[in-house]
């Protein structure tokens, strides 16, 4: 239990612990040498931030303790790197995490034909449908399906494969305890008994904004590939994608109406040749049938009248509120012609620390409002295409640099001065 409780407390170090403990481990070998080192010895771990390594100098147990009571009392398992079943395809990544919670049983991943479908969560009707019928039709035909928890295209990804009497992994940006959005209680008690629920956060984290870019790495990591169904080009869907292409992993994408915003992001991967168009569940199997001959399996086609009622049999979700008008806001005084809000100033000289080094030199690249897309910064700053898409995720995560029609923009000005 005493390693187990290393690990934990690895995992727990800072913000977004995960996508560092791969570093840290590379750097110590084991967690029990994170823990048991000097505090000197930190500062000589090379792209990890300054509040993680002063996370790692705490070496207070309690908050592990809790986490080990509050798995054992709500049945949750935890899988850390050291353990077979944990997946040599999340173990592999740069930014693999250290440990795993689990809800149900999670199923052997790396001898899965495992294919993730994500998606906007204000999905329109067709989107809901082609979401659906994928779930549906990958798992007939023995694929795993991925996905994450929320409305829209995620939900009914997992109901589909559930209606298809397959095998499903929902992966959380919160913890397993904490039901997001409130009324998927039912979906996480159905995911959990045809598959697992599966997070890097312990029980009780909230569903934070900043967790679900950094949980798109996992979902990504998992899988053979990404079907993309809808998504603006500044949705998580699309990171997700971008997760997907870096780690090597084939994407897919629903084509769309060539009007429709939430289309414009699997038809710019369609048109830039990062994603294969398809247009059925077999468009995606017939690239791992060789590869998975024991569990893929064509089979005919339900006809469009009984898949629709197998997916009718899928509750929508609750309408939302009508949001009341906003106040109309006073008018401001006047400005003088040309003023622009300040930005936010970083600087390095003052605090050299706030950035990793990473994560500095895409700024500096980023400066004077120039814009690049991630292959032009990997180009412009020599920094491997892998840890530019980690540093762009956490400056993202961080609201330092923004994104849009997949060139980054810095939010920040950097200064040096010494």
């Amino acid at each position: 239990m005493s390693n187990l409780r290393h690990w934990l407390w690895l995992s727990t170090r800072g913000a977004a612990p995960g996508m560092y403990a791969a570093r840290i481990l590379e750097h110590f070998g084991t967690p029990e040498r994170a823990y048991f080192a000097d505090p000197a010895a930190y500062e000589t771990l090379d792209g990890v931030p300054k509040q993680v390594r002063q996370a790692l100098e705490d070496k207070d147990l309690s908050q592990v303790e809790e986490i080990l009571a509050k798995c054992e009392q709500l049945n949750i398992s935890i899988l850390t790197r050291q353990d077979a079943a944990f997946p040599q395809r999340l173990a592999q990544l740069d930014s693999a995490p250290c440990v795993l919670y689990v809800k149900g049983k999670l199923p052997l991943m790396d001898q899965e034909a495992a294919v993730a479908i994500v998606g906007a969560r204000q999905a329109s009707p067709y989107g809901v449908m082609a979401a659906g019928r994928l779930g549906l039709d990958l798992a007939r035909q023995g694929a795993l399906v991925v996905s994450g928890s929320a409305r829209g295209i995620d939900a009914a990804a997992l109901q589909g494969a559930l209606r298809g009497g397959g095998k499903v992994v929902s992966v959380l940006g919160n913890g397993i305890d904490v039901v997001y959005p409130s009324y998927h209680e039912e979906l996480y008690a159905d995911v959990a008994a045809a598959g697992a629920l599966v997070s890097e956060y312990p029980p009780g984290t909230p569903p934070t904004g900043t967790n679900f870019p950094v949980r798109n790495r996992l979902i990504a990591g998992l899988s053979l590939g990404v079907v993309v169904v809808e998504g603006t080009e500044r949705s998580g869907s699309l990171i997700t994608a971008r997760w997907a292409l870096e780690q090597s992993r084939d994407v897919f994408a629903v084509p769309g109406p060539i009007d429709a915003p939430l289309s414009r992001g699997p038809n710019s991967l369609i048109r830039r040749g990062e994603a294969k168009l398809i247009q059925d569940a077999w468009d995606v199997i017939e690239e791992y049938q060789d590869l998975y001959p024991d569990k893929l399996r064509l089979r005919t086609p339900l006809s469009q009248k009984t898949a629709q009622a197998r997916l009718e049999t899928i509750p929508p979700p609750p309408a939302r509120s009508v949001p009341r008008p906003k106040p109309v806001p006073q008018e401001r005084p006047e400005e003088d012609e040309g003023e622009e809000t300040p930005r936010m100033v970083i600087d390095l000289g003052k605090d050299p620390e706030t950035l990793t080094d990473d994560q500095a030199a895409l700024l500096r690249a980023l400066q004077g409002e120039k814009t690049y897309t991630a292959d032009e910064l990997v180009e412009a700053t020599g920094i491997p295409a892998r840890r530019v898409l980690s540093a762009l995720t956490l400056l993202q995560v961080r609201q330092l640099v923004q994104e849009e029609n997949r060139r980054f923009t810095s939010l920040v000005e950097l200064r040096e001065d010494n």
